[in-house]
């Protein structure tokens, strides 16, 4: 196992069985379509495809969808997940493939955003990773997984030095943002630490609680709480759940089944938009900060951060996409392992049923190959 690294620097960088069967009926139907690549940008946003690019026939039926809402995980951070989906709206993407979206900045609690996509207050969401689709599921939120960006987890556990064994936070403080992320018990639990002796509170997005001995442990994100606190001089210790063996993920978009069920093309629509701008924002990272800059009311949206946060979490996607995959694949052996975890951890009862849980067949009308279709045939 990796030891925990001291920190004082910004960080660098269902039909589950049907993916194959349907990318090959793709790559048939779009022979002769024009198509963009998710590896980078290649058509400037002023020459993007309008709904002219759809029949009238399939623009109806993502009309007929009605007023599409989607919530970030919080705010208008640049994080997978978020940036990417304004991005699509404000270059139009959404509304070339004739679809009504609104975007409702998250307040950070992706259970509750769970929750709301459930209840069909909002129709789709990105949450912290696919564990949380499944305790969702497990808590009575009913939620299907479409795709997922990240194949590591972007969850950290944060100390101060000082702490150099995960066993001396027994009968300490650990802030989190409304619930301990998954791959984060699953690690205490690897590590032998007795996580009911904890003493969670929920705490905001100021890392400085931290050194301030407000709190002995934090949870965070890898792109953001780190850099916030290198920034500000500190020294940390982060504590990442793939150096304990655990498994994990992050930005697992999540819809309502009766939204997928009822309107199938506008699922696939929008996720084929939300796509199409992860790989314009690879080449773009200014303007499409700037794009989120420019919804955010607290007039402190920093720029410089958020630049960091993309960058980071946009080359965690990549790395962790293997060659000839499509951006947001889903893995079903990747997605049990991280399950077996999570049980293994007490959070969920055994053998959630994974395979309901996920559905690959929106992605797979998304792609030839690894590019993303485009104007959809």
């Amino acid at each position: 196992m990796a030891p925990p690294r001291s920190t004082t620097h910004r960080p660098g960088p269902a039909r589950r069985s049907t993916l194959g069967a349907a990318l090959a009926a793709v790559l048939a139907l779009t022979a002769c379509t024009s198509a963009e690549s998710p590896a980078g940008p290649t058509t400037d946003s002023s020459t993007a495809g309008d709904s002219a690019a759809l029949t009238a026939g399939r623009c109806a039926e993502n009309k007929a969808a009605g007023a599409i809402t989607y919530v970030t995980g919080y705010q208008w951070q640049s994080s997978a997940g978020i940036l990417e989906e304004v991005a699509a709206d404000e270059l139009g993407y959404y509304a070339d493939l004739c679809l009504d979206v609104t975007i409702q900045p998250g307040t950070g609690d992706t259970a509750q955003n769970a929750s709301l996509v459930a209840a069909g207050t909002a129709q789709v969401t990105t949450v912290g990773s696919e564990a949380e689709i499944l305790t969702a599921r497990a808590g009575g939120s009913d939620v299907t997984g479409i795709a997922t960006l990240g194949h590591v987890p972007i969850a950290t556990l944060m100390t101060m030095p000082d702490v150099t064994d995960l066993q001396q936070l027994e009968g300490t403080t650990l802030g989190q943002k409304g619930g301990l992320p998954p791959p984060l018990r699953a690690m205490l639990v690897n590590k032998g630490v007795d996580v009911e002796s904890i003493k969670q509170v929920v705490v905001g997005f100021d890392p400085s609680v931290l050194p301030r001995g407000q709190v002995q442990s934090l949870t965070g994100y890898k792109s953001n709480e780190p850099a916030l606190l290198a920034d500000a001089g500190e020294q940390i210790t982060q504590w990442d759940p793939e150096d304990a063996g655990v498994t994990g993920s992050f930005a697992a978009m999540a819809v309502n089944p009766d939204f997928l069920s009822e309107h199938p093309t506008a699922a696939q629509d929008f996720l084929r938009a939300t796509l199409r701008a992860f790989a314009y924002c690879q080449g773009r990272a200014q303007e499409c900060v700037s794009f989120a800059a420019a919804r955010d009311q607290t007039g402190g949206y920093d720029v410089d951060h958020n630049l960091d946060v993309w960058e980071t979490e946009q080359r965690l996607v990549t790395s962790a996409t293997p060659p000839g995959t499509p951006r947001g694949y889903l893995d079903p052996a990747k997605t049990r392992a991280e399950a077996a975890d999570v049980v293994a951890s007490g959070l969920l009862d055994p053998d959630p049923d994974v395979e309901a849980a996920f559905d690959d067949s929106v992605l797979a009308e998304v792609y030839h190959g690894e590019t993303v279709v485009w104007p959809v045939p």
